[in-house]
């Protein structure tokens, strides 16, 4: 049976499921065991693209130990403009990583933290981030190596 991505996602018993048309008409569900972020055409590969991008890493990051409200967020992430987090922060609350929290108060309080997902994303995240400052020595003596060897003379 030939298969087309639908973009029609689906929760079933609390498990991620993407139906798949066949060219027959007939649905076909598939588990997390079918998603393959290598096959260019399956929806993993965007959020494989959004968990590893820099700005979701450092938000996740700040907001691992426990609520913030945005200016606390901008604070901790130095180079974040109030934009790129107002973005990130509204995509990673439609992936279901963050919740965002409003107190009715003068001014409005919004607090945003990490959900029961986004909380399993903070260690593979922080392993990823302790990886780079232990290797950021060797790595920056790599590239220098490689502008001496490939200098035009």
């Amino acid at each position: 049976m030939n298969l087309l991505w639908v973009s029609d996602f689906r929760k079933l018993s609390n498990i991620p499921v993407v139906i798949l048309i066949s060219r027959e008409g007939k649905g076909a569900a598939m588990t997390d065991q079918a998603w393959n972020p290598y096959d260019r055409d399956c929806p993993s590969r965007g959020l494989l693209d959004r968990v590893s991008s820099r700005w979701t890493i450092l938000i996740v990051g700040a907001l691992e130990s426990g609520p913030l409200r945005f200016s606390e967020i901008a604070r901790r992430v130095g180079g974040l403009s109030e934009k790129m987090l107002a973005q990130t922060l509204r995509q990673l609350e439609q992936d279901g990583l963050v919740s965002r929290q409003v107190t009715a108060s003068v001014p409005v309080r919004v607090d945003y933290a990490l959900t029961e997902t986004g909380l399993t994303l903070a260690a593979p995240l922080r392993a990823l981030e302790d990886w780079t400052t232990s290797h950021m020595e060797s790595v920056l003596d790599a590239r220098d190596a490689y502008a001496s060897a490939h200098r035009a003379d």
